[in-house]
């Protein structure tokens, strides 16, 4: 999707300009939370009625009115806030509807009895073009005064991306966090028996929906990775028995051979410039580490070179090092090193094995599988104190980090039938979720937020 698919309103964007209130010193005032990653979900008390329209008139959008798509809206927004684990709002089937003024002229009286402490407005309004233009607010009842506004214009294909793109409005008001909800996760959908799968690569919003398979299944694909710009995914895939790195470009649908050759090869992983991309080859029994240009036909630059396997690779979010796991000591374990390959130490010391190492785009953590008798996802310090489990079923691996790196995803083994799902938790290991997808799901990599 190009970047002006989705356009910035502003405070352009009030429906009804006699009744809008001006910005000015309201953003300041109000609550104001810092949620550290301990935290509980704070019940805030937060109303999310339907957005009205303008005029119920019919549009492209899969809502066919702008009248259900207010409803949807709400619906989205909601749902984003209660799955991060912090909140836990009210949407508008449970909340009376409420008028297109009301919108940027809040009836602060009626919500006060029901215990509403943050309100959620917004509105829906259809251009003759068709796009869409909808308006999001977050009110302080107690205060009775606007917090934040923001507007999208938006064509009706792209109208879950303003729903989005609120609640992580909201969310940011409210926590002071980065946002994540209008981003993107790419997966390996799987069909078939267990030791016979089709893999494909796949593609869907950070909420489940709107699923895209990218490749056929013709050949295997596994371990996609969303560049640093969200513009294109790194892929492994197997094509006759051989290995190959692609570059799938996402708005041309193209894609650029990276690297292949006929050793076993694994686990592509971008730099944080997206210059280059690290990857794991095995030659004669010995697993290192390279590095290879992004844009394909460079040399790749060997970064290991101990016996055993070295696998994986994952850049701290400045590019100055490189967390992997190896077997060098006798078992798999994490170590770290620096991005040109020198400095390497381990740093997981805690029993048991560990593997596939994810760093944290805050750079505080690292996430992991910690293998001790089941396969649990877990966090540790960079410098591998601190470790915390965040689930423990019998076989979850692969975590991805969220965008603003509060929430890990993973994907899930069931122990007899060998079904793979995604799953989410966030770091107080509290809040656990699944995502739906169309067919079994692995190898999950979450993208940035879009643009």
């Amino acid at each position: 999707m190009k970047k002006a698919a989705i356009i910035l309103a502003a405070l352009l964007v009030a429906p009804v300009s006699a009744v809008a209130q001006t910005a000015e010193g309201q953003a300041s005032g109000g609550l104001s939370l810092s949620v550290t990653d301990e935290s509980e979900w704070q019940d805030l008390g937060i109303a999310i009625p339907a957005f009205p329209a303008q005029q119920d008139v019919a549009t492209a959008a899969a809502p066919k009115t702008t009248g259900a798509l207010g409803v949807e809206l709400a619906r989205i927004i909601t749902a984003d806030l209660k799955n991060n684990g912090l909140f836990q709002p009210v949407g508008p089937d449970a909340l009376p509807r409420i008028a297109f003024g009301e919108a940027t002229n809040p009836q602060f009286g009626r919500w006060t009895p029901l215990g509403t402490e943050m309100l959620v407005h917004g509105f829906v309004r259809a251009a003759s073009d068709g796009q869409l233009t909808v308006g999001c607010y977050l009110y302080d009842v107690q205060l009775q005064s606007e917090l934040v506004r923001e507007g999208y214009v938006v064509a009706p294909s792209d109208w879950r991306r303003a729903a989005h793109k609120c609640a992580d409005l909201i969310y940011s008001r409210l926590s002071g966090e980065d946002p994540f909800f209008d981003s993107k996760i790419a997966y390996i959908a799987e069909t078939g028996p267990k030791d016979n799968r089709r893999k494909r690569l796949a593609i869907m919003d950070s909420d489940g929906a709107n699923h895209t398979f990218i490749t056929s299944g013709s050949s295997t694909a596994l371990t996609p990775r969303y560049s640093p710009d969200y513009s294109k995914i790194a892929y492994l895939s197997y094509n006759d028995g051989n290995p190959r790195i692609y570059v799938y470009d996402i708005s041309s649908r193209s894609q650029t051979l990276v690297a292949e050759s006929s050793n076993p090869t694994f686990a592509p992983r971008w730099s944080p410039d997206g210059h280059y991309i690290l990857y794991s080859m095995a030659i004669a029994g010995n697993t290192d580490i390279y590095r290879v240009s992004s844009a394909g036909g460079g040399r790749p630059v060997k970064l290991t070179s101990s016996p055993g396997i070295d696998v994986g690779g994952s850049y701290s979010p400045d590019g100055s090092k490189i967390v992997f796991e190896s077997d060098r000591s006798g078992s798999q374990q994490i170590y770290v090193m620096d991005a040109d390959g020198s400095n390497q130490k381990r740093i997981s010391f805690f029993g048991g094995r560990a593997a596939t190492p994810e760093w944290s785009p805050r750079g505080d953590q690292i996430a992991f599988t910690h293998i001790a008798g089941n396969f649990r996802i877990a966090v540790m310090s960079p410098g591998g104190g601190s470790l915390r489990h965040l689930t423990n079923a019998w076989q979850d691996e692969a975590p991805t980090w969220s965008p603003n790196g509060r929430i890990v995803q993973f994907f899930r083994t069931e122990r007899n039938s060998g079904k793979t799902s995604l799953w989410q938790v966030d770091l107080t290991g509290r809040h656990l979720r699944k995502l739906d997808t169309p067919e079994d799901a692995s190898d999950p990599s979450w993208g940035p937020v879009r643009p």
